[in-house]
């Protein structure tokens, strides 16, 4: 399994040229929602994205190298999120193209380079698609494919909530939960470059074993400190933790929410700020009026794709990206490690992105 992604992974990095063999193009659609197992469908859609077709000025013709799939691609097809799409839809939101033809208006970007979804709710989920230049950013086709697919998404909720939140400087410490998903391995690593300690909590999995390689493999991307559910309620392992020298965070990171919340909470100091981006556990986010009273904290949270359209186009948006973009250049920042699975296999795919325990980031390649 091992050897056979490492090889897709080489054979997906060395593309130069595009496969201009392709007769038909397609994408994942569902015409409800529901099971995504049931309602997302393959579905030739040469009629409307042709290769042959020509170009209106301003557009371009991409062919997707990768996408992800992501908790939120779920939940969007559930008809549970926040984004609601006209139906039919095609299903994804992040992903890295590959540029193929341009109109004769477009002056940013030419064929073979690579970009990304500028907008939110683009529909990644194809394997290509006919844009205008605005909706799409330029990006360093040198990165690695698994930084390059999942850029849009994850990368930017960990750096954004880390610059906007809680006004941390070198020394302070943040806790987090959900500490082994894409957005909290990059929390990690964020945090170990800009110099904030880290509290990390994790499910503890069936086989002890498990539990301590998931440890040692927080610990070696940067992480203080890992604990898990259980101890958050364990007063003997929280003071050890004080007793190191770690202070108490100003900044708690939460996107399972439930007790797991609750606990995460209770451990901020004063004028602390706990920021709310998922609900993984589906179970409402309680928490105790003592803390914000007392403590004077701050609840609040955070939604990655409206910051980017509030962003879009703007010089902090830019920034941000060219500043990712860098760092895992740099090699300062791993990207989380990719499952590969073919475009055809999509349903196999999915089953292994809403899987207990992934460790990784499932992606759909040609």
């Amino acid at each position: 399994m091992i050897k056979n992604s490492l090889r897709l992974m080489a054979q997906l990095r060395t593309i130069k040229t595009p496969p201009m063999a392709f007769n038909s193009t397609y994408a994942l659609m569902y015409k409800n929602y529901g099971d995504p197992l049931e309602v997302v469908e393959k579905v030739d859609v040469t009629s409307s994205v042709s290769l042959d077709k020509p170009l209106e000025p301003n557009q371009v013709l991409i062919q997707y190298i990768a996408s992800t799939i992501n908790p939120s691609d779920i939940n969007t097809i559930q008809g549970t999120y926040a984004i609601k799409p006209s139906l039919p839809a095609v299903g994804g939101n992040e992903g890295v193209a590959k540029v193929l033809k341009t109109g004769s208006q477009v002056t940013n970007l030419k064929p073979e380079d690579w970009v990304i979804p500028a907008r939110p709710g683009s529909g990644t989920w194809r394997t290509h698609a006919i844009t205008s230049e605005g909706d799409l950013m330029l990006i360093d086709n040198e990165l690695d494919l698994p930084a390059a697919v999942q850029l849009n998404v994850n990368p930017p909720t960990a750096y954004r909530m880390l610059k906007d939140y809680g006004n941390l400087k070198p020394g302070d410490c943040v806790i987090q939960n959900g500490s082994n998903s894409a957005v909290g391995l990059l929390v990690i690593q964020l945090c170990k470059i800009w110099g904030y300690k880290t509290i990390n909590v994790v499910r503890a999995r069936p086989d002890p074993k498990e539990t301590e390689k998931l440890f040692n493999s927080l610990k070696d991307l940067g992480a203080d400190h890992v604990v898990t559910e259980d101890d958050l309620r364990n007063r003997e392992v929280m003071d050890k933790i004080w007793s190191s020298g770690t202070p108490k965070p100003i900044l708690a990171l939460n996107c399972i929410s439930g007790e797991n919340a609750t606990n995460c909470f209770r451990y901020l100091g004063d004028n602390g700020v706990m920021v709310t981006y998922g609900a993984m556990s589906k179970k409402p986010l309680t928490l105790p009026a003592g803390p914000f009273i007392f403590k004077h904290l701050i609840s609040t949270g955070f939604w990655v794709t409206k910051w980017k359209k509030e962003h879009a186009g703007k010089p902090e948006y830019t920034e941000m990206t060219q500043n990712l973009v860098n760092l895992f250049k740099e090699g300062k920042l791993q990207a989380p490690k990719v499952i590969p699975f073919k475009f055809e296999d999509y349903k196999e795919a999915i089953r292994k992105a809403t899987a207990p325990y992934v460790e990784g980031k499932v992606i759909l390649t040609p």
